[in-house]
């Protein structure tokens, strides 16, 4: 039996990567409550099959319900492409029709139409994200007159967590992708940041890419259409509890999280070590 009371807002990812997102969220909704599960004893998703990303999601999902959460969001691009339509359609129905999972492509594909003036749209992501399609088939039907183009860049995350993303070997890794992302279209003048560990780059990808060229990163836009989301489903706005807290859960050793998630957040954080499965 789950816990009906009002609870946090669950955010889940398979690693780090999800505390920009938690950062967006909290910038602009401080208020609420936030329980942040990090699942990184099993990271990186990116390179695994669709069955395996789903069934760690799943699990991952069930925890968060189980500990008062009533909406989760997968802060992460590889769970929202490759399993949150099925726990949507599949497993919310079993476990309890009321709770909700929200994913963070459809709020980025939602605003993409509003920036770009080319049409041209390009994604920097994981190999998995890639592979899905997920962006290009949000967008299209959203907007279909938009061309998008997508490369996967299976050095960045490690770039990010071992605290290498400031240093000049990087440059070789992020200007090889901009590269190569703009040879497949140079029309392009909206990236979209497909990771979340990606806004750590920031930097990197601004000195590479042409004068003009936009990069969204997800956090600001996901939290404003969270904020929409409760304009329009007060009912689940009032299961949310609002006391400005964060707790933080991993499923790896506490004391690495603390000190990684440090360069997500920039503040001290208190961890719970769980598992999952």
């Amino acid at each position: 039996m789950l816990p009906s009371n009002p609870g946090p807002i669950g955010i889940f990812d398979s690693g780090y990567g999800g505390l920009t997102i938690l950062h967006g969220i909290r910038q602009l909704l401080p208020q609420y409550d936030f329980l942040y599960l990090g699942d990184n004893a099993r990271a990186p998703y990116g390179t695994r099959s669709f069955d395996v990303v789903y069934e760690f999601t799943r699990q991952a999902v069930i925890s968060l319900f189980e500990r008062g959460c009533h909406l989760v969001i997968l802060g992460c691009n590889t769970a929202s492409a490759k399993a949150l339509r099925t726990i949507q359609q599949k497993d919310l129905p079993l476990i309890d029709p009321n709770r909700r999972v929200l994913g963070i492509i459809r709020p980025t594909a939602e605003v993409v139409g509003t920036l770009t003036k080319t049409r041209h749209v390009g994604i920097f992501a994981t190999e998995g994200t890639i592979k899905s399609e997920s962006y290009n088939l949000e967008i299209h039907k959203l907007f279909p007159d938009i061309k998008v183009s997508g490369v996967a860049c299976p050095f960045w995350v490690p770039l990010v967590e071992y605290n290498e993303a400031d240093s000049p070997g990087a440059d070789y890794f992020v200007k090889k992708r901009v590269d190569q992302l703009l040879r497949l279209d140079a029309q392009i003048d909206t990236i979209i940041l497909g990771c979340t560990h990606y806004p750590l780059l920031l930097p990197k990808i601004n000195k590479f890419i042409p004068r003009g060229v936009r990069i969204v990163s997800q956090g600001e836009y996901v939290a404003e259409s969270l904020r929409q989301y409760f304009d329009r489903h007060p009912d689940m706005e009032q299961r949310c509890t609002k006391g400005g807290h964060v707790h933080y859960l991993t499923t790896e050793n506490p004391d690495r999280f603390k000190e990684s998630a440090q360069l997500f957040l920039h503040e001290p954080v208190e961890v719970e070590n769980i598992s999952l499965g």
